[in-house]
């Protein structure tokens, strides 16, 4: 009497369907990181200062850590999507290997995803240290800047004031910001810094344009029917320039 040959059930990482899961979430990984890495580098302003730049690098580092976690998701998805189909009440004879019922898989996700948190963290902290080493500089020009609706004052050490801003190219600069009136948000796109103005205190943020032109102040904050117009200009100069924008602004202010 012949014994009867059980076939033997291959392990679940040698499935078919978890080898093109695999196959899928290399490619998808690659093709996310990749292309949201370029979407941001080919969709956002060019940068005026170091600290911009260094928000661009940041948004490149944290696509290619999350693009893994995407690039699971989407590779599971089209495995679903591209499998045969089952119909009935019962489960299909290879659904017994569900990743979902594994103590190691799952403990395995919580590490990654924890080490992933960590490291987002981590790197925030760093950029958000170094950003604000400016703040601390001796040098660094003190400005004081005050939101209105609808309009941004800017005050100079010597006395001269404007709507829009004058700065002097690769010259650090410290804004003292506060608002009169509603909350505002101190936004100077190209430059990369962003700080709420609060009725009432003052925030501090610092920047060293390192690009002569001329750029964009925004409001980031709704504060009212013409929010959208409580833009203005931020002018980088030479430092002859500004010297003598700034002595004239003075004696006007003098005058008035």
């Amino acid at each position: 009497m012949s014994e009867q040959m059980t076939p033997q059930t291959p392990q679940w990482w040698k499935k078919p369907d978890v080898k093109k899961t695999a196959i899928l979430w290399a490619i998808c990984t690659v093709v996310i990181g990749y292309g949201g890495a370029q979407f941001n580098i080919r969709n956002i302003v060019s940068p005026a200062s170091l600290t911009m730049s260094g928000v661009i690098d940041l948004m490149q580092i944290f696509t290619w850590a999350s693009a893994p976690v995407a690039g699971l998701v989407a590779a599971i998805c089209l495995t679903v999507l591209t499998s045969k189909r089952h119909y009935g009440d019962n489960p299909p004879a290879d659904a017994d290997h569900e990743i979902a019922n594994s103590p190691r898989v799952v403990g395995l996700w919580i590490v990654v995803s924890s080490v992933l948190c960590l490291f987002a963290l981590v790197a925030g902290f760093i950029v958000i240290q170094k950003d604000s080493a400016e703040l601390l500089d001796s040098d660094a020009i003190q400005l004081n800047v005050t939101g209105q609706q609808w309009l941004w004052s800017i005050d100079y050490p010597n006395g001269a004031r404007s709507e829009d801003v004058y700065l002097p190219v690769n010259k650090p600069v410290v804004f003292h910001v506060t608002s009169v009136d509603v909350k505002h948000s101190f936004w100077i796109v190209q430059m990369g810094i962003k700080i709420d103005a609060n009725p009432g205190y003052t925030t501090e943020t610092a920047v060293t344009p390192n690009k002569i032109g001329v750029f964009d102040l925004r409001c980031a904050e709704l504060c009212g029917l013409l929010h959208a117009y409580m833009q203005t200009k931020v002018h980088v100069v030479s430092q002859a320039d500004y010297d003598a924008w700034l002595n004239n602004h003075a004696a006007i202010e003098k005058g008035a």
